[in-house]
């Protein structure tokens, strides 16, 4: 727990000092005639390149057209909590995923190349770290994949963007339809909740929910804007409140 917190550190403290630039505007890149857009990157986790455990990762300048199939594993409660590489707070129970070169943030389909179970996941922080592994999924990311029981599965990762993308799938992205959310905050007061709420509204955001929900015996409330009907949507809802000074929002799907 120590080790995975100490690496989000000190990519944090690369990106700081400049390790690499974030891109405040959207890169387009064409695959096949096909085009794919970059959102902004994150100020934290995108260093040029970054060293681990004696080992030298360079991040990608862009997600579009990325392919790969490796091993996934998922990491839960010893890191609930803690920070990401992205300066997010970790959040187990969102859909989010640990990359070792995909810029951040990242939206990514995942399948299980055992069952062909796939989900969409919202890459946020780095990792892992493991010879032949190639993304770490938040605990119920892994749980709607089915890697829970046996702790890790073979997977195929590929960014959505891409000509053969997820969401360019029209059949099989109906699958998402409705249950894409951007969740804006999560309070254990009510009163902060609707606040936020309050203030989403101000800044033209409509479609807003309060969710009431159990974590480890404790009552949170999140605020979500949504369901939204694409992928694309709720990344460009995600940008548009970036732009607007919020912090820490992430997509999700139920």
């Amino acid at each position: 727990m120590y080790f995975r917190f100490l690496i989000s550190v000190v990519i944090l403290s690369l990106s700081a000092c400049g390790g690499g630039k974030a891109i405040t505007k959207p890169a387009k890149q064409h695959y096949n005639g096909a085009t794919c857009t970059d959102g902004p990157k994150s100020k934290y986790g995108n260093p040029g390149s970054y060293k681990v455990l004696g080992k030298w990762y360079s991040v990608l300048p862009t997600a579009c057209g990325y392919s790969g199939k490796g091993i996934a594993s998922w990491y839960g409660p010893n890191f609930h909590g803690k920070r990401t590489s992205s300066g997010e707070t970790y959040d187990m129970h969102g859909m989010t995923a640990a990359h070792k070169t995909l810029p951040i943030p990242a939206m990514v389909k995942v399948t299980n190349l055992e069952t062909g179970k796939q989900i969409i996941v919202r890459v946020n922080d780095r990792g892992p770290f493991h010879t032949g592994r190639i993304i770490d999924l938040s605990k119920a990311a892994a749980k709607k994949l089915g890697v829970i029981a046996k702790g890790t599965a073979r997977v195929k990762v590929e960014a959505i963007g891409s000509p053969n993308s997820y969401v360019a799938n029209t059949a099989t992205s109906k699958d998402y339809r409705n249950r894409i959310y951007v969740q804006a905050g999560s309070f254990g007061d009510r009163f902060n909740a609707d606040n936020m709420l309050t203030r989403l509204r101000d800044d033209g955001f409509e479609n807003i929910q309060i969710q009431a929900v159990s974590v480890s015996g404790s009552k949170v409330h999140r605020v979500r804007v949504g369901p939204l009907n694409s992928p694309q949507k709720a990344e460009s809802v995600n940008q548009r409140m970036r732009s607007l000074g919020y912090r820490g929002q992430r997509v999700i799907t139920d």
